[in-house]
C-alpha cells in the first residue's frame, strides 16, 4: 500500500499514510503522530490491513505456482517482510520484481527490496501511479513484456480520487501487459461496513489525506475485460487457491486476481 498525498513523507509532525499503514501492520518505521492517527481509526481498519497483506501473499504465491516469474508491484510502501520478491522467489528463484512507489520514505528502505536471490533480480523505481506511462517505460528495461507479468495494485487505488481517473490509470497499465498476465488488486470498500468506511474517511480527511473508498460494483470496473480467477471478486479473507482456507472473518477489503486474455 502506498500513500498518494502531496505532503512530504519526511514531515514527522503530520501523519503520513505509508507510515500509518506500517503502524497498522505492526511495523516500526513510523512516528508517534502516525501511531496517534492509527489509534483513531476504527479497529476494523487494522484488521483489514492484516487481511490485505495475507491476501497479497496468497495471490502472488498462486501466480508463482503458475510459472509467472515477472512482477510489477506499484505502490510498494514501506518494506514489510516477507516482501513480494521473497514470496515469489520461494517458488521461482529466478523471478524478477520491479517495485514502484512515489514516496521518498520507501526509497530510503529500497535496499531491503533489492536483496534478491542470486538467480533472480529486483529493481526499485520512484514514480507515482498517476504516471503509468513512465512506470511502464522503466519496467520494460527490466521485465520482458513478451511474456506474462503479474501486476500488483494492492491497497493502492483507494488513494486515487475519481477526478484523477483511476480506471484510466489501471487500463493503461493492464493494456500494456501480454496475454496470460494477471492483475492482483485489493481495494477498501464503502458498502460492506458503511459506518466504518465513513469514520475512516473522515479521520484521513482530518489528517489531510484523501481516501476514495468504493463499492463492489465500482471495484469490479477495474477488472472489466479481464478473466477473474476463482473465487472472483470477494473479500480478502475469502480469496485463496491452493492454500488452506483462511479463518473466516468479516472484512471491508475487496480482493481479486484477474487474467489478461
Amino acid at each position: 500500500m502506498t500513500a498518494l498525498s502531496p505532503r512530504s513523507p519526511n514531515d514527522t509532525n503530520q501523519a503520513h499514510p505509508a507510515r500509518v499503514y506500517d503502524w497498522l501492520l505492526g511495523g516500526k518505521d513510523n512516528y508517534p503522530v502516525d501511531e496517534a492517527m492509527g489509534e483513531k481509526l476504527p479497529p476494523e481498519v487494522r484488521v483489514g490491513a492484516l487481511q490485505n497483506r495475507a491476501f497479497m501473499n496468497r495471490a502472488v504465491t498462486h501466480l508463482a505456482g503458475l510459472g509467472i516469474d515477472q512482477f510489477l508491484d506499484i505502490g510498494t510502501g514501506i518494506p514489510t517482510a516477507p516482501n513480494l520478491h521473497q514470496i515469489v522467489q520461494r517458488t521461482v528463484p529466478s523471478a524478477k520484481v520491479v517495485y514502484t512507489d512515489y514516496d521518498p520514505i520507501v526509497l530510503r528502505h529500497a535496499e531491503a527490496l533489492l536483496v534478491s536471490r542470486p538467480e533472480g533480480a529486483t529493481d526499485y523505481f520512484q514514480a507515482d501511479v498517476r504516471e503509468p506511462v513512465a512506470i511502464l517505460e522503466h519496467a520494460r528495461t527490466v521485465l520482458d513484456f513478451g511474456r506474462p507479468i503479474g501486476l500488483s495494485l494492492v491497497a493502492l487505488m483507494h488513494f486515487v480520487a475519481d477526478e484523477e481517473d483511476p480506471y484510466g490509470i489501471v487500463d493503461t497499465l493492464v493494456s500494456a501487459l501480454p496475454s496470460g498476465s494477471h492483475l492482483v488488486l485489493s481495494h477498501a470498500s464503502n458498502d460492506i461496513f458503511p459506518e466504518v468506511a465513513g469514520e475512516a474517511t473522515e479521520q484521513y480527511a482530518r489528517g489531510g489525506m484523501t481516501l476514495a473508498l468504493r463499492s463492489r460494483k465500482e471495484v469490479a470496473r477495474f477488472i472489466e475485460g479481464l478473466e477473474p480467477v476463482e473465487p472472483g471478486l470477494v473479500t480478502a479473507p475469502e480469496w485463496f487457491r491452493e492454500q488452506p482456507a483462511p479463518q473466516p472473518e468479516p472484512s471491508g477489503m475487496y480482493a481479486v486476481v484477474a487474467r489478461v486474455p
